[in-house]
């Protein structure tokens, strides 16, 4: 099992930037598949990018938002441009061993608390 700590989020104005940051425990993080997941009030859980040896992303997020990771420091990062209001959520990080289903939050098994990101108008 993998524990998984996220930071980084906050209150920015629309067309700002944020960078969240996950950390996760474990000597195999540079197996997992790590995503990032965000649900706003009264919506359901969404995919927003994921990293293997290629990176994913939702279209919602795509040129915007980028992930990437530092096996090293076993943590996974998401930068975040030009923000939206649309993107307020909490946002998650989660851990998988295999590649596929990257984009289906239920093949997930290990999850961060998350962190607030809010976008103001």
């Amino acid at each position: 099992q993998v524990q998984l700590v996220e930071s980084g989020g906050g209150l920015v104005q629309a067309g700002g930037s944020l960078r969240l940051s996950c950390a996760a425990s474990g000597r195999t993080f540079s197996t997992y598949t790590m995503g990032w997941f965000r649900q706003a009030p009264g919506k359901e859980r969404e995919f927003v990018a994921a990293i293997t040896w290629s990176t994913y992303y939702a279209d919602s997020v795509k040129g915007r938002f980028t992930i990437s990771r530092d096996n090293a420091k076993n943590t996974v990062y998401l930068q975040m441009n030009s923000l939206k209001p649309e993107d307020t959520a909490v946002y998650y990080c989660a851990a998988k061993l295999s590649s596929t289903w990257y984009n289906d939050p239920r093949e997930y098994r290990d999850w961060g608390q998350g962190t607030q990101v809010t976008v103001s108008s």
